[in-house]
C-alpha cells in the first residue's frame, strides 16, 4: 500500500513555519529584552485624548492592539484591555517584552468603575496584569477563557471562566462563548490554558469579538451582528494562528455582520509585516465594500446608528 503523502507534508510545514517563528523571534526579542532592561521609561505615556463612550446604544472604542472599550445599551466593557508601555514577562522590577509605537489613549486608572471585562486569552498581548489591576473595582465582573481565572489580580466583584458553547449573563447581555482558531498558553508551562471569542448580545445589539483566530468557520452565519471585531495583523510568519487580512475579510463576510472594526496592528511589534501593511491589505480585500470597515484610530469612538436603513456608510465618530 502506497504512504500517505498528507502526515510526512504536514510535519514538514510545522517545521518550516518553526523555522520562519525562530527567526522571526531573533529579529524582534533581544533587541526588546535589552531595551527593557536599559530603559528607565517604565511608565506608559497616555495621548489623553479618548472622548467619552456616552449614553448611546452601542459605541465602541479602540484603545490599541487587541483591547476595545464597548458600551451597549449602557452596559460598559474593555475586552482584553491592554495599557501598559511594554508587555511581557515580569522579572525583578521591569516587564521584559515589546514596546508600544504608540501611547496609550485613556488611562487604566480612569476607567475604574467598567462593569464587565472579558478576556479571550491569557497571551501577554491581550491578558495584561498591570492593566487588570488598574482597573480593579469591586463592582466590575470579569470573564476569562478556560484557566485564567488565576491571573487576575484581586480587587474585582466576581473572576470566572467560561468555554466554548457556554453561556453568561452580565447585568443585561448575555455572553456566548465561541472557540477560535489559536491556542491560549502563556508559556511552554501552561499549555491547559484555553481560548474564546464572544458574542455580546443585548435586546438590540450583537457584536462579535473574535479574539486571535487563525481562518476558521467558526463564526459563519451568527448574523445578524452590528459589529464584528478581528485582529488583521501579527499573520508574518505566523499565519496559522492570525488570520491574514484577506482572511479576515473572508471571515467578516462569512459572519453576517454590518460593520468590521479591525485591530491587532500597529500598536505592538510582534511580527515581521511592517506596521501600515494589515489595514491596506484589509482595504484592498474589500473593494467596493471599503465603506464596511470602521477604520478608526486608537482612541476614537465610533457609534452604531441602530437604525439598520441608515448603515450603508460608517457612522460618525461621537462627537463628546
Amino acid at each position: 500500500m502506497a504512504e500517505r503523502p498528507h502526515k510526512p507534508i504536514r510535519a514538514a510545514g510545522s517545521l518550516t513555519r518553526a523555522a520562519k517563528a525562530v527567526r522571526s523571534g531573533f529579529r524582534r526579542y533581544p533587541r526588546a529584552i535589552l531595551e527593557s532592561v536599559f530603559d528607565g521609561e517604565e511608565h506608559p505615556v497616555y495621548a489623553g485624548t479618548m472622548p467619552g463612550l456616552g449614553p448611546h446604544a452601542l459605541a465602541l472604542s479602540w484603545v490599541g492592539h487587541a483591547s476595545v472599550l464597548c458600551r451597549i445599551d449602557g452596559v460598559q466593557l474593555a475586552v482584553d484591555p491592554v495599557l501598559s508601555n511594554r508587555i511581557g514577562p515580569r522579572i525583578l522590577s521591569r516587564t521584559v517584552g515589546p514596546r508600544r509605537l504608540v501611547p496609550a489613549p485613556v488611562r487604566a486608572e480612569d476607567l475604574r468603575g467598567l462593569d464587565a471585562v472579558l478576556i479571550t486569552h491569557a497571551h501577554y498581548d491581550h491578558l495584561d496584569r498591570p492593566t487588570l489591576q488598574a482597573l480593579a473595582h469591586p463592582e466590575t465582573r470579569v470573564l476569562t477563557a478556560p484557566g485564567c481565572v488565576g491571573l487576575v489580580p484581586p480587587g474585582y466583584a466576581n473572576v470566572s471562566e467560561i468555554r466554548a458553547g457556554e453561556t453568561r449573563r452580565i447585568a443585561s447581555l448575555r455572553i456566548d462563548a465561541i472557540e477560535p482558531r489559536h491556542w491560549g498558553a502563556r508559556s511552554v508551562f501552561d499549555r491547559h490554558r484555553g481560548v474564546c471569542a464572544y458574542l455580546v448580545e443585548s435586546v438590540r445589539r450583537r457584536v462579535l469579538f473574535a479574539g486571535d483566530t487563525a481562518m476558521t468557520d467558526a463564526f459563519d452565519n451568527l448574523g445578524p451582528l452590528d459589529v464584528a471585531v478581528f485582529g488583521i495583523g501579527a499573520y508574518e510568519p505566523w499565519e496559522h494562528m492570525h488570520a491574514t487580512p484577506e482572511q479576515v475579510w473572508a471571515m467578516f463576510r462569512a459572519s453576517g455582520a454590518r460593520f468590521l472594526l479591525p485591530v491587532h496592528h500597529a500598536t505592538f511589534e510582534l511580527s515581521d509585516e511592517p506596521p501600515d501593511e494589515p489595514m491596506r491589505r484589509l482595504k484592498e480585500a474589500a473593494g467596493d465594500d471599503v465603506s464596511k470597515i470602521l477604520d478608526t484610530g486608537i482612541g476614537e469612538v465610533v457609534v452604531i446608528d441602530p437604525d439598520p436603513v441608515a448603515a450603508g456608510t460608517r457612522d460618525q465618530p461621537d462627537p463628546t
